[in-house]
């Protein structure tokens, strides 16, 4: 009786399990296909006391591999940041992208678009390992008329499921660069909420940028040439990043427009004309390396849409937790953030 029971059950799972194939078979062959990156990626990483005894690996990478060391403990001590064995192996790029990321957006609306995972919920953009499923995904999404965006990520987080490693690309970056980057993929790690990426990303950044600059001050000091590098750089993208903020809000106000007068065509014009407007305003800005910025807003050309929305997923709520920060919890960055790990139920 046992027997025949158990293997009922067993075949009634196999069929449910056959069925959630059938039913998800592209999300099913997607996840495959983001394990093997990842486990192939894990498998060949080494662990920092291979590299640092390794004759072959430049002083200068080393120091920045004991840099992240000193950003790690700093994290945990002074910032309340989980602890975890992240970025204890690293991974050797050989300068080649491993993984891309695909975001997308409506033409004529500040609308991304939105992909749902098991555990995940719904976010805004999509990874790959995989070259040809990248290509595969770009087709459909320029089938569907969306405003698209790739690049390969310097970082990311697995949020605890697997661990992270150093990638090789990682040890190109500057000292606040790089506190800013590792800071930011370990508050992943630490909060992340479901169905919420804006929330997720714009914390992450406002985590990693007042992080690092809390770590340079205390390993460098505030007369370092690192921290005051810093310092401008933060002054930099906050110049800009608003101006962005703002062109996002004047591309949406055109965008208002259509079926109000003006047709699909001449819209098509018009945005096109506001873009070119908005790249060209950047050398208006007040910014110690304008060219490097008008360099980068070049993409908006190629990208539309999907280029403004990562600014918005990024950047749109750095100025509340700002003033949360400063006002309610007198900037004491670790109990910004125990506050924020109480309020917000984490995966």
């Amino acid at each position: 009786m046992f027997k025949a029971a158990l293997k009922l059950f067993l075949n009634i799972l196999f069929f449910l399990f056959m069925l959630f194939c059938l039913a998800w078979h592209e999300l099913v062959v997607y996840g495959i296909s983001q394990a093997k990156g990842q486990l192939y990626i894990i498998r060949n990483a080494q662990p920092v006391e291979e590299i640092l005894r390794d004759p072959s690996f430049s002083d200068s990478l080393k120091q920045k591999l004991l840099l992240i060391t000193d950003i790690k403990k700093f994290t945990v001590d002074s910032l309340g940041i989980r602890p975890s064995d992240n970025y204890t192996t690293v991974f050797n790029q050989h300068k080649k992208p491993i993984l891309w990321t695909v975001s997308a957006a409506e033409p004529y609306a500040m609308k991304a678009k939105e992909w749902t995972f098991p555990f995940l919920g719904t976010v805004s953009y999509k990874g790959f390992f995989n070259k040809k499923m990248l290509r595969r995904e770009i087709i459909d999404l320029v089938k569907d008329n969306y405003d698209i965006d790739v690049y390969s990520p310097s970082g990311w987080s697995t949020l605890g499921w697997f661990k992270d490693p150093i990638l090789s690309n990682m040890l190109s970056r500057n000292e606040g660069e790089l506190s800013n980057l590792i800071i930011h993929e370990l508050t992943h790690g630490t909060l992340y909420v479901k169905d919420d990426v804006t929330f997720n990303e714009n914390l992450a950044s406002f985590i990693g940028d007042k992080g690092a600059e809390l770590f340079l001050a205390q390993r460098f000091g505030k007369d370092s040439k690192q921290f005051i590098d810093y310092e401008n750089s933060k002054a930099d993208d906050k110049i800009y990043n608003d101006y962005i903020l703002k062109s996002t809000k004047r591309l949406d106000s055109l965008y208002y427009l259509l079926g109000r007068g003006i047709s699909e065509d001449t819209m098509k014009i018009k945005k096109k004309a506001l873009i070119r407007e908005i790249v060209l305003g950047v050398y208006g800005l007040q910014l110690h390396k304008p060219k490097v910025y008008f360099k980068y807003t070049k993409q908006a050309f190629r990208e539309g849409n999907a280029f403004f929305m990562s600014f918005t997923r990024y950047d749109s709520e750095y100025d509340k937790f700002e003033r949360e920060y400063r006002e309610v919890y007198h900037s004491n960055l670790k109990e910004y953030l125990e506050a924020m790990k109480e309020k917000y139920p984490s995966l």
